[in-house]
């Protein structure tokens, strides 16, 4: 069985390698598949001109400029990131942005000079820590007394058809593959907010509220169109980004015919659900 630090360098070196490649070759697409949850994240975060924000797991920067808006000329926004890939495309993306910069480090580990921040804010960065306690509690370390966080995680894979539909699809064709442990690292290892309420108040916070979500997934195309992009989105790709070609060719068939009753006016609209979590700093 793997340690927490074994699992969470394994995360590392899939983001800062195979995954960022991946997120930076959808990113628009993905940024429109979010766009319904993104919004409610920032109504939920309630950034005001002249806060100082931590935006973890930023990706390529699109939730930083909202942000860098957020907190106008006064404030100041910190992307955090451990993608070389996702930084560079964040940089070019906020270029001449005086109120927004970069970092690529690892959030479990980065340290700050002293408490500096009002917000700690993540769209579905904070599920891969291998010690999401400890990494926590590095991030509550970089906050302000009177500080909040407010981040956005997906609920269970069976209230997520966007993937489930998928998944079941291409397992016909795809040998069996591990599942993560409840406690190993993934983008829905915060499912159970039993198990967050935990982590976060261990590491620090009061104990946080949760809202359930539920939004609409959507993707343009049909077919293998369609269907590559779901994939391209989800868990499935790095699955299938394993295997040989003609088993990958056989999973992208039978995931595109799977989503036939999903497709509307040639598009692919998918039912997703969220945890929208805020919390203050204890």
């Amino acid at each position: 069985m793997s340690t927490p630090t074994e699992l969470h360098q394994a995360q590392v070196a899939n983001w800062d390698g195979p995954m960022g490649e991946v997120w930076a070759a959808s990113e628009a697409r993905t940024d429109k598949a979010l766009a319904g949850v993104t919004t409610a994240l920032f109504r939920m975060a309630d950034v005001e001109p002249g806060e100082i924000v931590l935006d973890v797991g930023c990706g390529g920067g699109a939730t930083t400029e909202q942000l860098a808006m957020d907190v106008g000329s006064t404030g100041r926004v910190v992307g955090l990131d451990v993608s070389k890939t996702l930084i560079a495309i964040a940089e070019k993306r906020l270029d001449g942005t005086g109120q927004a910069e970069f970092i690529q480090a690892d959030a479990s580990t980065v340290a700050f000079p002293k408490p500096m921040f009002d917000v700690l804010f993540s769209r579905f960065g904070v599920m891969f820590f291998g010690d999401p306690v400890a990494a926590f509690a590095n991030l509550h370390k970089a906050m302000k007394s009177e500080g909040r966080l407010a981040f956005a995680c997906w609920r269970s894979t069976a209230e997520n058809p966007w993937v489930g539909v998928p998944l079941r699809a291409a397992m016909t064709v795809v040998p069996p593959f591990p599942r993560p442990g409840p406690e190993e690292p993934g983008p829905f290892a915060f499912g159970d907010d039993a198990r967050v309420t935990r982590i976060l108040t261990e590491a620090g916070f009061a104990a946080p509220k949760f809202k359930q979500f539920d939004f609409t997934m959507n993707f343009d195309g049909v077919g293998m169109t369609a269907a590559m992009a779901v994939c391209g989105v989800g868990p499935l790709g790095r699955i299938l980004r394993d295997q040989p070609e003609d088993v990958k060719a056989k999973a992208l068939a039978a995931v595109a015919d799977a989503l036939v009753p999903f497709t509307v006016d040639g598009m692919v609209k998918l039912p997703a659900s969220v945890w929208l979590v805020s919390a203050s700093v204890a």
